[in-house]
């Protein structure tokens, strides 16, 4: 019997509070049917999360700033095999508890357009182009590969693309919120991502608190129904975000009762309820509010989530699914996963500025002075979603390591100043650095700092950030560090852009939140282990100033694309210890029509693209080759420019490298006000590059940028 065959079956047996029992997220066994419990709430961010031993990788906006979506693809294979291996232990005990099963929330693919935002850390930046790409390579990493989508064919994991959609604080109203955005925005900015993740066979999507354009997105027709549905076709589940239904009587006001919000999320397509509401399914089928049909269709697509997780197949308790039904304890923080953390958290690391080439250090300096509250701390290296390892290595911890090989020179630690404490600071300790021939600070943000709405306690806007330079303690106490004339390396952790004046340190290496091996992979970079080689995925601003109204869903005046102030940092800027230059570009071929874009079609060839780069020092190094598409006559709310592809490459010293990339129609592409999007006739500039090609970034953007002209006919 096929899988369809078998749930008709299971449904048509069904009574109306069984089948209604299985659409909330913690779903009890039908004993008599055969089906099991079942909790479909699980979390990996950036490595199991909330479920006891995991590896720990970079956080989210870290494993961005790799640049490198088939090295994320192998960190993701590594998750869900630890996340299969504890379901299988899990099951074969017979326990099926939150945590612990196959359905995983995640990834985040919000679009990070304001650095306020809490859970902008969970994101892959500002850019569509590099949300989409990074989204797609976790989803095959979770889900065990390219599905086909046909018959038998089973998952390893099921990943979600969430939050569906136009959502990014801010986290205090994000129950009550409206965001307001033109379908220009709307196509440009903050669908491509999703877009994308259903074309690659996404199993489910989840809904967001907010209402966009006046409807909650978990009973949204436009969002659910003409477009998901719809337009893209999309065969999965929808979830909703936890208690979420809640809100559209307590927060939105657009219903009265529970049963009147169950309706309108059920028959808009949302098939899963996190959180307590769905059981008003049954009065509102008697109150005439939804047809029991469509009960069977939410459950129907549920079930076939479970059917391609091998949850019916014959054989273990748990379900077979293909090779993962035998991984156990020995894939859950194995030693390769280790090794691929620390891989991670090395590619991650994106150096801000080197003044006088001051790193990486070398056994001169005799007496070292690392101070700071993140230094020692565990907080400042984890982020939020997290996993739990016991070789979570401190900053402080690393480089404490790497001096075992340099016995001649010393080191002192302080912690100096509290992170978020501006009233318990040591000021006396500053007078450490004058003993010192080299002063390592570690400061900046940690995940009590910034997060979601409820777990960053010393977040004073519920997880957000009010604004988003070092807090003023934390300055001041550099400042009088950096009065002392000792030469000072600055390391910032944190998952956002945090503002800083330029001339408080000599070198600044930003972190992230850089998993549990990031103590060491810090360590690595300052003594050149490794060479700096991550790339920001977020624009840094100089300042709160320059920022839109926090509220404001425009995207006028925001990210790399539309912002026409000069950043701190432009958008994929990061040094290296190397030195490249971008020598040139030329067009291999080029057939760029003019005319729509069509739906579903599958991408159309467009030009095809050589770039050389050089590598003049005498390091071997990785460089990121960015490709981005400028309009020649843009309009005034057209990008300046977009990325549309990278690479991470491997230079040799003194030698150079010729990569290939093909471009299709869609890198071409203009969204119109309705929201169409076409390939206007006229003139367009291809350029590579190693940040965003901005006029306003000159001083610290690309450095070399070279450009080639194609038209559209």
């Amino acid at each position: 019997m096929s899988d369809a065959d078998r749930i008709r079956d299971l449904i048509a047996k069904m009574t109306l509070e069984e089948k209604v029992s299985q659409l909330s997220h913690s779903s009890p066994a039908v004993e008599r049917l055969g089906i099991p419990e079942y909790n479909w709430w699980n979390e990996a961010l950036h490595g199991v999360a909330r479920a006891g031993l995991a590896t720990v990788f970079p956080q989210a906006i870290g494993l961005a700033a790799t640049f490198d979506d088939r090295f994320v693809r192998r960190v993701f294979d590594a998750v869900s095999d630890e996340a299969r291996a504890k379901y299988n232990l899990a099951v074969a005990r017979g326990i099926r508890g939150q945590y612990q099963g196959l359905t995983y929330w995640t990834p985040n693919i919000n679009i990070f357009r304001d650095p306020r935002w809490g859970r902008g850390q969970e994101t892959y930046g500002e850019d569509p182009c590099l949300t989409a790409r990074m989204g797609v390579a976790v989803v095959k990493g979770l889900q065990g590969g390219d599905r086909t989508g046909g018959e038998g064919d089973r998952l390893k994991l099921a990943a979600c693309a969430k939050h569906y959609a136009v959502h990014s604080g801010p986290e205090k109203d994000r129950h009550t919120f409206d965001a307001v955005v033109s379908q220009k925005d709307l196509w440009e900015t903050y669908l491509p991502a999703f877009r994308a993740l259903v074309s690659s066979g996404v199993e489910s999507v989840m809904g967001a608190y907010n209402r966009t354009l006046g409807e909650a997105c978990n009973g949204s027709k436009y969002l659910l129904k003409d477009i998901l549905r719809g337009r893209w076709r999309f065969r999965g589940h929808v979830v909703s975000d936890c208690w979420a239904i809640k809100d559209f009587h307590d927060g939105h006001n657009l219903t009265k009762t529970p049963e009147e919000s169950v309706a309108l999320a059920i028959n808009s397509g949302c098939d899963l309820n996190c959180g307590s509401c769905y059981p008003a399914l049954v009065p509102a089928v008697a109150q005439g509010l939804v047809q029991e049909k469509t009960i069977d269709e939410s459950l129907t697509r549920l079930l076939e989530t479970r059917f391609r997780l091998g949850q019916f197949d014959a054989g273990s308790p748990g379900g077979k699914a293909g090779p993962w039904d035998s991984l156990g304890a020995e894939s859950v923080h194995s030693e390769a996963h280790v090794v691929l953390a620390l891989e991670a958290a090395r590619k991650s690391l994106v150096l801000l500025k080197n003044r006088n080439g001051i790193l990486p250090i070398d056994g001169k300096k005799k007496k070292i002075l690392v101070i700071g509250p993140s230094a020692a701390s565990v907080h400042a290296i984890m982020g939020n979603y997290h996993g739990y390892s016991p070789r979570l290595v401190t900053i402080l911890e690393g480089i404490t390591e790497k001096l075992a090989q340099f016995p001649e020179v010393t080191m002192d630690y302080h912690q100096g100043c509290m992170a978020y404490d501006e009233n318990r600071n040591t000021g006396w300790t500053v007078g450490m650095a004058e003993q010192a021939d080299l002063v390592i600070a570690c400061f900046g943000l940690d995940n009590a700092m910034e997060g979601e709405e409820g777990d960053a306690i010393a977040s004073s806007s519920k997880g957000d950030r009010d604004e988003i330079e070092l807090p003023e303690w934390q300055l001041a106490y550099l400042r009088a560090l950096s009065s002392r004339g000792t030469p000072l390396v600055l390391v910032l952790t944190g998952g956002s852009p945090i503002a800083i004046p330029e001339d408080i340190a000599e070198a600044i290496l930003f972190a992230w939140y850089p998993g549990e091996q990031g103590g060491t992979a810090v360590a690595d970079a300052l003594f050149g282990a490794v060479s700096p080689s991550g790339k920001l995925p977020i624009t840094f601003p100089a300042s709160t100033s320059q920022l839109p109204p926090y509220e404001d869903y425009a995207m006028a005046g925001r990210t790399y694309r539309y912002m026409d102030e000069e950043p701190l940092w432009p958008f994929g800027f990061g040094l290296s210890y190397a030195k490249f230059r971008f020598d040139s570009i030329r067009v291999v071929s080029s057939s760029l029509a003019a005319g729509p874009l069509p739906e579903l079609a599958l991408p159309e060839n467009a030009v095809t693209v050589e770039v050389t780069v050089a590598n003049e020092s005498g390091l071997d190094a990785e460089e990121v080759i960015q490709i981005y598409v400028e309009k020649a006559d843009r309009k005034a709310d057209d990008p300046l420019c977009s990325l549309r592809d990278f690479r991470r490459v491997s230079v040799p010293a003194r030698s150079s490298v010729t990569e290939r990339f093909t471009l299709d129609r869609g890198a071409f592409a203009s969204v119109l006000p309705s929201g169409e999007e076409t390939v206007l006739k006229g003139s367009y500039r291809v350029v590579a590059c190693d940040a965003a090609p901005l006029p306003v970034s000159a001083k610290k953007g690309a450095s070399n940028p070279v450009r080639v002209e194609v038209s559209a006919r």
